[in-house]
């Protein structure tokens, strides 16, 4: 009987291409953020606040991931930034085959931070690598506080966690003592802001903390 490792040989692909990317990304000197939460997090009003609050001092451009439309892709052009839009037509997240096609639909060289907004998954996209520097987990108070436990990979690979909408906590039983406790037992060196798109709460602490990763990763491609 012969087995086929669908998984490793996927994998092992996807690692090859995103290798590429990541070279490339590294060469220009882009900052690169894998954006993952499940649907409804609040993920894209959160790029809204952060594009507003740094585009007149960066230059960045978005790649955005979703199963079908363009609705994301819409808001975030309205903030006239570059976008390039990704339609899994049904995978539940990109790979690094997708990101390299978007890659070439962008002019790189003006670019210092490149957002890559992933498909609403907290399973998926926490399997695959796609060249970025770091992963983001957005996670909002109304979605619970079990889901580091629920879905551990995610907050294991994630190099920060945004804790979103703290302005409907109130009307939820979510457990912040117990959520930070859950994550730190999962990845104790990860980073976590709390913010309220809403309110605008948070937003200048999360884009003062990228514009210093974002001068790092420029003064590495030196």
């Amino acid at each position: 009987m012969s087995v086929i490792k669908v998984v490793r040989n996927i994998l092992q692909k996807n690692d090859e291409i995103t290798s590429k990317n990541k070279e490339l990304l590294d060469e220009k000197g882009i900052y690169v953020i894998n954006l993952m939460s499940s649907p409804g997090s609040g993920k894209t009003s959160l790029l809204e606040r952060i594009i507003a609050k740094l585009k007149n001092d960066i230059d960045i451009a978005v790649i955005e991931g979703d199963i079908y439309t363009t609705k994301d892709a819409q808001r975030i052009e309205a903030q006239g930034v570059p976008v390039v839009q990704i339609n899994t037509g049904g995978a539940c997240h990109l790979d690094g085959s997708m990101i390299k096609n978007a890659l070439n639909e962008l002019t790189l060289d003006k670019v210092d931070l490149l957002v890559i907004e992933n498909v609403g998954n907290l399973v998926c996209p926490a399997e695959f690598e796609i060249g970025e520097d770091i992963k983001i987990c957005v996670l909002s108070t109304t979605e619970g506080n079990d889901k580091p436990l629920k879905y551990p990979l995610m907050f294991e690979k994630s190099g920060a966690i945004i804790l979103n909408k703290l302005d409907l906590i109130e009307f939820t039983d979510f457990n912040k003592q117990e959520f930070y406790k859950d994550i730190k037992s999962l990845n104790a060196n990860v980073e976590t802001f709390e913010i309220s798109c809403v309110k605008n709460q948070g937003i200048d602490e999360i884009c003062s903390w990228l514009t210093r990763k974002i001068e790092n990763k420029k003064l590495e491609a030196k």
